[in-house]
């Protein structure tokens, strides 16, 4: 498949279903033609049942298509090319902020740190770092979002304006009934509206721009960290599969499911290239781990990706 990203949508889909996800580096795979939510966050990636079949949608997929204005001369490579490199001098970063959210399950935290543990005994590198920006960046995500969101994607009816790209008038025309449907959309949605809308209306954009300004930071503080290692790891999602919850549920139950599994998706949408690979079962559910690399790092991310695959079933780990 290929998804959208904003997030974690590539990502926590892929979590939970036992399979790879890759969010690659912002602007290397062309947004053109799909739904957007808002520019700086939007990403698109292939999601697939091996890292081998991973690497070789993204080497399809990647690169500049001359209509896409989130893309900025991107750095393409053959990543087939990274598969049976071995976990071998790997220097593998294990985030502790990534782990003991508010709402981590402490058995999905333990299944990811075993995998960590796996790399080591596969000859890699493995030491903790703390990146404290970690949960600023998650902040600074919502900001992002919510006004973001409220401005191109409902406002703007997918389209907004002040760039020089491929416009979609038949999107855009589908885009704007929202208006008059908008008891489809989902709560979700809705809550997010509501927030942007009255930040946007309230304080005139200043969150989002602070919300900018503090994403740029802790990119920064990622990226430093990354001199030292070659990826971050974490868990993809900080607890196990939930269950979707029922038509009928409490409008504050369906906001939960929908926002309790971005806490270490979401601060990668500033840009960095971020997968999930599953790492094992919990109750008959997959646990995926998360490695980040930093911009245009996905040949690395597909080594140790691939590496840990091939070093055993997931299932049985």
């Amino acid at each position: 498949a290929i998804a959208g990203d904003q997030g974690g949508s590539i990502r926590l889909p892929a979590s939970c279903c036992g399979v790879y996800g890759m969010k690659a580096t912002h602007g290397l795979v062309p947004y053109t033609g799909a739904m957007p939510i808002e520019q700086t966050i939007d990403h698109l990636g292939p999601v697939t049942r091996t890292v081998a079949d991973n690497a070789l949608l993204l080497e399809v997929l990647a690169g500049e298509d001359g209509l896409d204005p989130r893309q900025y001369k991107p750095r393409t490579y053959r990543y087939t090319e990274a598969l049976g490199r071995g976990a071998q001098g790997l220097r593998i970063g294990v985030l502790k902020e990534g782990f003991a959210h508010p709402n981590s399950e402490s058995d999905v935290d333990q299944k990811v740190l075993q995998a960590a543990d796996r790399f080591r005994e596969l000859g890699a590198r493995v030491e903790d770092v703390s990146i404290p920006e970690h949960h600023m960046a998650m902040d600074a995500w919502t900001a992002i979002t919510l006004e973001g969101l409220q401005d191109g994607m409902m406002w703007g009816h997918s389209t907004g304006s002040n760039y020089r790209g491929l416009f979609l008038p038949s999107m855009t025309d589908h885009m704007a009934q929202w208006r008059n449907r908008a008891d489809e959309l989902s709560h979700s949605l809705k809550a997010c509206m509501f927030v942007g809308e009255h930040f946007q209306t309230q304080y005139r954009g200043r969150f989002y721009g602070k919300g900018q300004n503090l994403m740029r930071r802790a990119n920064e503080r990622y990226l430093a960290a990354l001199q030292n290692y070659d990826v971050l790891l974490m868990p993809t999602m900080p607890v196990k599969p939930q269950e979707i919850p029922p038509a009928d549920c409490s409008i504050s139950l369906y906001v939960q499911r929908a926002f309790e599994m971005v806490a270490n998706t979401a601060p990668f949408n500033g840009g960095l290239p971020a997968m999930s690979l599953p790492c094992g079962l919990i109750e008959g559910l997959p646990i995926g781990m998360m490695l980040v690399g930093p911009h245009y790092g996905e040949m690395k991310i597909y080594q140790a990706a691939h590496a840990f695959e091939q070093s055993g079933d997931w299932r049985t780990g």
